[in-house]
């Protein structure tokens, strides 16, 4: 074989190597944004699980207050 030959397999080569860690990397950055999509579902889920909580002590609260108020009237 000549230069040129050796020259073209060595190219070839640190192709190849450098698509196959490409390939590695976009695999591992596929699983990296399914876990992150799946997180970030999560802490919606858990955004609005909180939200309705408060709402619901938030309504507690102001029916406690105007209960207190009406008692505070009738004395």
């Amino acid at each position: 074989m000549t230069d040129h030959a050796f020259g073209s397999l060595d190219l070839q080569q640190s192709l190849e190597t450098k698509l196959d860690k490409l390939v590695v990397l976009c695999e591992h950055l596929l699983q990296e944004n399914q876990s992150l999509k799946t997180r970030e579902s999560d802490w919606l889920r858990e955004r609005t699980r909180l939200m309705e909580k408060n709402e619901l002590a938030r309504t507690r609260v102001e029916a406690m207050i105007t209960r207190l108020k009406s008692l505070e009237e009738e004395t």
